[in-house]
């Protein structure tokens, strides 16, 4: 019975560890190209490494998978064509499906000319 009640046990954990793991599907819905795209835990400090290596997100429908995320809520920062920097805060990252989709308005909020 222990050992029943233990390979449950293990079988559970193993399986909250594999959902809590993603292939992120980004979407850039804006008028940018996306040159650079650095991901860090909302509650960090420190930016990972660019997820896109040398790719581009290209503007108006250009799309990008992050694989093997771990589901959490992260601070995004883009780096457009033009090297604007653009951090968008607390992104749940998982929360949509497993999209996210970059828009005009986050990309001008940044820059001070959303709403």
């Amino acid at each position: 019975m222990r050992r029943a009640s233990l390979c449950v046990l293990c079988f559970l954990a193993a399986a909250a560890l594999f959902a809590s793991r993603a292939t992120v599907n980004v979407v850039n819905d804006s008028d940018w190209d996306i040159y650079h795209f650095l991901l860090t835990p909302a509650d960090e400090d420190d930016w990972g490494e660019d997820q896109l290596g040398d790719e581009i997100i290209e503007a108006n429908g250009g799309r990008f998978q992050l694989h093997d995320v771990p589901c959490d809520t992260y601070d995004v920062m883009l780096v457009d064509e033009d090297g604007d920097e653009c951090v968008v805060p607390e992104v749940d990252i998982c929360k949509n499906s497993q999209k996210w989709v970059i828009t005009n308005e986050e990309l001008l909020d940044c820059q001070g000319w959303g709403r």
